[in-house]
């Protein structure tokens, strides 16, 4: 029987006399949570009125990556990093391409890892070219509190932290993780408020994770280039990330049916090109993905 570990960052709603309702303050949605729910994450959940991390160390994805895959091309290029992932996410994109664990989770396999026994893993995969570990796959910040006590045992054996997500959280909780994370790659969905209410998010939120992160850490970007919903947001992006820094490296991935859109074509290279051309007016680095 694994133990409920504690989550951070939630307050007792209102209502928590009554119905135990809590709130949880690690991301912008602030999910009012009854007691016996989850959080839009799924990853989060109440009991009695106390919220628990309810996915940490349940791990359903591992492995020794190419660091190129986070995608991260100018950290460590030619370096290995040892990959975990969890499940759920706390933005619900109907163009997912990791959907069967960051939204169909139900039935899925994991293991269990304790921050100790990952930063074991690490350790031992040095002598394959690992150099860290990166937090990545589904939305790895729903599980704060396993990546934080990880990422603190990590940084006491001098291999790296990186993080792969979707920039959706609150400040105070991003703050106090980043000091211990050494790179990221920031998954901007779409240049417009127009996209991000179809994901079920809000851009101003994001664009600030990405100040914050690029002020303490290196950082990449990347943008999913979606037929008939974002590409002619690439323009929006790149001349906002170029405001500040024209060298931060902008990876443009192809699309491929998958979770919602299924029925949809995948990204014409044509259009791939097009969105690396309109990025290169403002941006020096442009990454093409899934070409």
């Amino acid at each position: 029987m694994v133990d409920k570990i504690p989550a951070k960052y939630w307050s007792k709603s209102k209502n928590s006399k009554e119905s135990k309702e809590i709130v949880c303050e690690l991301c912008p949605h602030y999910c009012k949570i009854e007691n016996g729910s989850t959080g839009k994450c799924g990853a989060r959940s109440n009991t009695d009125g106390e919220l628990f991390a309810s996915s940490y160390g349940f791990v359903t994805s591992i492995a020794l990556d190419p660091i190129e895959k986070k995608p991260l091309y100018e950290f460590h290029s030619g370096g290995k990093i040892v990959s975990i992932g969890s499940f759920g996410c706390n933005l619900h994109c109907p163009f997912c391409q990791n959907h069967s664990i960051s939204m169909e989770y139900e039935n899925v396999g994991y293991d269990y890892l304790t921050p100790a026994l990952i930063c074991d893993i690490a350790v031992r995969s040095i002598p394959d070219g690992n150099i860290g570990v990166a937090y990545t796959y589904n939305e790895p910040l729903i599980g704060y509190e396993h990546v934080f006590d990880t990422s603190v045992l990590v940084r006491r054996t001098d291999l790296k932290n990186v993080l792969v997500t979707n920039g959706y959280i609150n400040e105070a909780p991003f703050l106090e993780l980043l000091p211990y994370i050494d790179a990221m790659n920031i998954d901007i969905k779409g240049g417009t408020d127009r996209t991000y209410n179809m994901v079920g998010g809000t851009l101003r939120h994001v664009k600030n994770i990405v100040e914050l992160a690029y002020s303490s850490c290196h950082v990449e970007v990347t943008t999913l280039v979606v037929p008939g919903e974002n590409e002619d947001e690439i323009e929006d992006i790149a001349k906002w990330l170029a405001s500040i820094d024209p060298k931060i490296p902008y990876h443009l991935s192809r699309f491929f049916p998958r979770f919602m859109y299924k029925d949809k074509k995948t990204t014409p290279i044509e259009t791939m090109y097009k969105a690396r051309d309109v990025a290169s007016r403002y941006l020096d680095k442009i990454y093409l993905g899934n070409v």
